[in-house]
């Protein structure tokens, strides 16, 4: 049940951040990669995801996101993906700030995303920072390195231990600090600092919506909290939404 409130916000708004996490993604069957099956059970994210790991065995790290690769090349988005999309055609100013890597986001139509973690289909060398895309490197040797200086390539997503893109983190927050309705979706809200951008927009005036199927530490700050699945929530929102700008 979309409240009447919430329609006459969606009416008027000229500005909507979107903030997604992992919940989203889980619709379209993305895994979380903890405890899947295969070798990759006796390892630990944090064993495999992180810039020391990586130095020390390139080639057991690159095999386990050929095989991340793989698994997300074969998986669609979802409703609730294509909903957001739909609703960036729709509104002056609209962001989607996202924790997942999956690039399901823009695969669904979304032009606006701010990956604060990276994207897996995306790589870079760790000598000059040439970006390469995915076809060469699942095609290419176990350990791929770059065409230009020879350096090791690795995919381009935030490890433990590194900081959020710089860039990337100054415009989630001036999309929260500017945005006249805030959704917050699929996400736990205690992985900070991605956590504090409904705050950042709830103290900067937006009315702060918290669409999940459980209630969060974030339930108790929001506007109006709605439980349920975001494919079949966001769809039904599109049509409140304004018809295209001019």
């Amino acid at each position: 049940m979309i409240s009447s409130r919430l329609i006459s916000k969606l009416r008027t708004a000229e500005s909507v951040a979107v903030f997604t996490g992992a919940g989203i993604s889980a619709e379209s069957g993305v895994p979380t990669f903890r405890g899947s099956d295969g070798i990759w059970k006796k390892f630990k994210p944090e064993e495999l995801a992180n810039f020391d790991s990586f130095m020390r065995n390139p080639e057991l790290v690159w095999e386990w996101y050929k095989h991340r690769k793989t698994i997300i090349a074969s998986i669609q988005p979802n409703p609730g993906h294509t909903a957001l999309a739909e609703m960036e055609q729709r509104f002056r100013r609209f962001a989607v700030i996202t924790q997942n890597i999956d690039n399901l986001h823009r695969r669904a139509g979304s032009k606006t995303v701010y990956e604060l973690h990276g994207n897996i289909e995306r790589n870079y060398c760790t000598g000059c920072g040439k970006f390469f895309a995915d076809a060469g490197i699942m095609a290419g040797p176990e350990v791929p390195r770059c065409t230009s200086c020879g350096s090791i390539i690795r995919p381009d997503v935030v490890w433990f231990g590194e900081l959020l893109p710089a860039v990337v983190w100054d415009k989630s927050v001036k999309a929260a600090e500017g945005a006249g309705i805030f959704l917050s979706i699929g996400t736990s809200g205690v992985v900070y600092p991605a956590a504090s951008l409904p705050l950042i927009a709830k103290r900067a005036g937006a009315y702060v919506v918290e669409i999940n199927l459980e209630r969060t530490d974030l339930s108790d700050t929001a506007d109006e909290v709605i439980l349920g699945r975001s494919g079949e929530i966001l769809p039904q929102l599109v049509p409140y939404c304004p018809q295209k700008p001019a």
